[in-house]
């Protein structure tokens, strides 16, 4: 694993690699009361020549900053992270599996561990990074279609909210309801959003819909990304 301390005072400490360990946190570490800290997720996986790739890891470290901005944590610098997030990856490469579908997961991961009890910006945070091994997301496979559970009275995110960041504090409440879907034998969560109960995400991803309008003697296809997903008749 990777990991590097920040103070106010000193800012950015050593970063070190280190076999996989345990945290030890003050129980008022803040992380712990006021949920303050981020992660991303991202896979390595391996080509068909045997090279170690990432797919756009710029993007989640853009997303991390843009977080941790919200979250009060210290910016850091993106490409120093980049370079130690590659050391670690060429470290842990022989855990990339490899039956196809399959990759090693990177999970960084930014926390306050100030001890003190009080809402306020930590003075104190720690940034790790940890991988694993890990298969296909859905059991089902890529050939079969995915059931949801579409429920308007659960809503995920909302304008002006962080339904955008990488936060812990926006994954826990949907546990519950990613249960009641999986009573109803179903595998996700289709979030709704509004009196036209617009589509927002399918579990924690973006969702996307493909429209075909035979009309006219030709195909005429539309992509509609989730910012503007509503209801509608297709004639429309």
């Amino acid at each position: 694993m990777f990991e590097v301390e920040w103070t106010e005072d000193q800012g950015w400490g050593k970063p070190v690699i280190s076999p996989l360990h345990g945290l030890v946190l003050h129980p008022a570490a803040k992380v712990l009361h006021y949920a303050q800290e981020l992660f991303e997720g991202l896979k390595a996986f391996r080509s068909k020549s045997g090279k170690t790739i990432l797919f756009r890891p710029e993007m989640n470290i853009k997303r991390m900053l843009s977080t941790a901005e919200r979250a009060s944590l210290p910016l850091f610098d993106a490409d120093e992270l980049l370079k130690c997030m590659k050391k670690l990856i060429a470290i842990d490469q022989h855990w990339i599996p490899e039956k196809e579908g399959c990759s090693l997961y990177v999970r960084p991961t930014l926390i306050g561990i100030e001890p003190s009890l009080g809402i306020a910006s930590s003075k104190k945070a720690l940034l790790f990074i940890i991988t694993g091994p890990v298969g296909a997301y859905f059991s089902s496979g890529q050939e079969k279609a995915v059931s949801l559970l579409a429920d308007p009275k659960h809503v995920r995110a909302w304008p002006g909210g962080v339904g955008n960041k990488k936060m812990g504090c926006n994954y826990a409440p949907t546990i519950h309801i990613q249960q009641i879907a999986e009573r109803e034998n179903l595998q996700q969560v289709l979030w709704l959003y509004g009196e036209n109960h617009q589509l927002t995400e399918v579990g924690s991803m973006n969702i996307f819909v493909l429209l075909v309008n035979t009309a006219g003697g030709r195909k005429v296809y539309l992509v509609l990304m989730w910012q503007f997903l509503s209801f509608f008749p297709l004639n429309t």
